[in-house]
């Protein structure tokens, strides 16, 4: 709800501020004191149009800040949050100003915001009634949506189960469509698919398979070099009875061997010296035995060499296709299998979605039906509610009515288009709500369908201005007791010049003007009940201190205190 808005340069208004509460909150006020400035200062604030004609003389812009509780975890502060915006302690902070010259700046939870932000967000915070201001309510959207609010929990039931048909039925239609309008791309597809996977087959490359063949390769081009050098490093080492080499460093090592041998039982350095020496002609003999295996193994074979460079071109063509190695070939081979299954089994697919869409539509069909039936049977209970209302609103002959349309498409709340209709007499054609009454009369009609709405739309604030134009008496006294009856649900603020509507307040504001003609923080007084009785009296008689005046004020607030008596819910 709305706890405080401060209001800045507009109109007459120079500096104000209101405390509001909930409940009832009346704005009162003599002729010109500034009191629908409120209402506009209100429609700015949650995004109405900014006339720079409404900025103060002398003033360089008008500014409206506005104070909200709103619960941390709802549709309000998630989106407050997305924006960047803050809630402290489920406070939120708004303003909008608007220049002289028309620029127009919104701010919203401490950041920068635009102003079709605000809108947005005065859809789940306020409705606005009055001649020149946004009316929730004439948007056919927010029409249905109330109406199936009003219909009740059978309704919202179904409406569930064609939701739940809709959004599954869109996705599966979705895909099907992409499926059928690609089948010629997908059909590309697998045929670039296939042949890759059965050119790789039909290779048969075995994992690692191009790096062992690498170095096969290798070895096969330098075996000439490879063997000479095994068999010289051999000769080195272990000496050949049939080479010219006399020395050989095994027959040198076995020398010193000997000679070290011979001694060192004398010294135990030298022994351990001679045991080294042992261990290294261990070594020697080793090596000297594998470079004669070594060199017997290597053999040129030109036709291994031969193949061996074929399969590794074949291979070499693979790996530009389809990987850097062999092991991304084959890797690219197996996912390509699993995405050829997909593709190939888009016919089946069709053929599964076709039936599961079609079941679907069946029923978003027969759910979408029988929304239009529940929807047509609330449409003549709401009807009848609220033109019961209007009767005892000084609008006798007035009848609202529901206009349902049904169209061949399918949307997220089924195919009625509603819309509320208003015929100002019997023999007047029935006409959109902002085309069949005049301001004051539309205020009141607004007046009526949230009366006969209260509970089932959420809307925590509701602003009504003229809404007892050209009324007074008992109608008057009945559009007080009914705008108290939906303070009970929400907070409700009323621009108001008659008493007997003020009468039912919980919290009467007065607009004052100062000596120079402006509204400043001071002149807007919340008043006690004393207060209230001078300022009913002032409305009734223009005469504060007349005590016929009085007497009927305290006759006024004595009627309407069992209204106010009930607790809001």
């Amino acid at each position: 709800m709305l706890e405080e808005v401060r209001i800045q340069g507009l109109g007459v208004i120079d500096d104000a501020v209101l405390e509001l509460s909930p409940g009832l909150t009346v704005v009162t006020g003599e002729t010109g004191a500034g009191k629908t400035m409120v209402v506009t200062g209100l429609g700015l604030l949650f995004g109405g149009r900014a006339d720079p004609q409404r900025v103060r003389p002398g003033a360089e812009r008008a500014g409206v800040e506005g104070r909200l509780l709103v619960p941390e975890d709802g549709r309000v502060a998630s989106r407050v949050f997305e924006a960047g915006g803050d809630i402290d302690d489920n406070v939120l902070i708004l303003t909008r100003a608007v220049s002289a010259e028309g620029r127009s700046r919104a701010t919203m939870g401490g950041r920068s915001a635009p102003v079709s932000l605000l809108s947005y967000l005065a859809d789940d915070l306020v409705a606005v009634h009055g001649q020149s201001d946004q009316q929730r309510l004439l948007r056919t959207d927010r029409q249905r949506s109330s109406l199936d609010r009003f219909a009740g929990e059978e309704l919202g039931k179904e409406l569930k189960r064609y939701s739940a048909a809709y959004r599954r039925h869109r996705e599966l239609a979705g895909e099907l469509e992409e499926i059928v309008q690609r089948a010629r791309e997908r059909s590309q597809e697998a045929d670039m698919l296939r042949f890759g996977v059965e050119e790789i087959a039909a290779a048969e490359p075995q994992p690692g398979e191009d790096a062992e063949l690498l170095a096969e390769e290798t070895r096969l081009a330098h075996a000439d070099g490879l063997r000479m050098a095994a068999t010289t490093a051999h000769e080195a080492l272990a000496g050949d009875p049939a080479s010219d080499v006399e020395v050989d460093v095994a027959a040198l090592l076995s020398a010193a061997r000997s000679a070290v041998s011979a001694v060192s039982e004398h010294d135990a350095e030298l022994s351990a010296i001679g045991g080294r020496l042992d261990e290294a002609s261990f070594i020697l003999t080793d090596a000297a035995t594998e470079l004669a295996s070594y060199a017997e193994s290597v053999d040129a074979d030109p036709a291994r060499l031969a193949e061996v460079q074929e399969r590794r071109a074949l291979l070499t063509q693979l790996s530009r296709k389809y990987g850097a190695t062999t092991d991304d070939v084959l890797a690219w081979a197996e996912d390509a299998g699993k995405r050829l299954a997909d593709l190939e089994g888009d016919d089946e697919r069709i053929e599964q979605l076709t039936s599961e869409t079609e079941e679907l539509y069946t029923a978003m069909a027969e759910s979408a039906q029988e929304l239009t039936r529940l929807r047509e049977e609330a449409a003549e209970r709401f009807g009848a509610a609220v033109t019961e209302e209007l009767t005892a609103l000084a609008m006798p002959h007035a009848q609202v009515s529901v206009r349902i349309t049904t169209g061949e498409e399918f949307g997220p709340q089924g195919r009625d288009e509603v819309e509320l209709l208003l015929a100002p007499h019997p023999s007047a054609r029935p006409l959109a709500l902002n085309k069949g009454a005049s301001g004051g009369e539309l205020s009141r009609v607004m007046l009526a369908i949230e009366v006969v709405f209260a509970g089932a739309d959420p809307v925590p604030t509701f602003v009504f201005d003229e809404v007892d134009a050209g009324v007074g008496g008992k109608a008057a006294v009945e559009i007080g007791r009914r705008l108290a009856r939906l303070a009970r649900r929400a907070q409700v603020i009323v621009v108001t010049h008659l008493p007997q509507v003020a009468a039912f307040a919980d919290a009467h504001l007065v607009v004052e003007k100062s000596t120079d003609g402006l509204v400043t923080e001071s002149g807007v007084v919340r008043l006690d009940r004393d207060g209230r009785v001078r300022e009913l009296s002032r409305m009734l008689a223009g005469l504060e201190d007349s005590e016929l005046g009085r007497a009927h004020a305290e006759e006024l607030l004595s009627n309407a205190d069992p209204e106010r008596a009930h607790p809001a819910v």
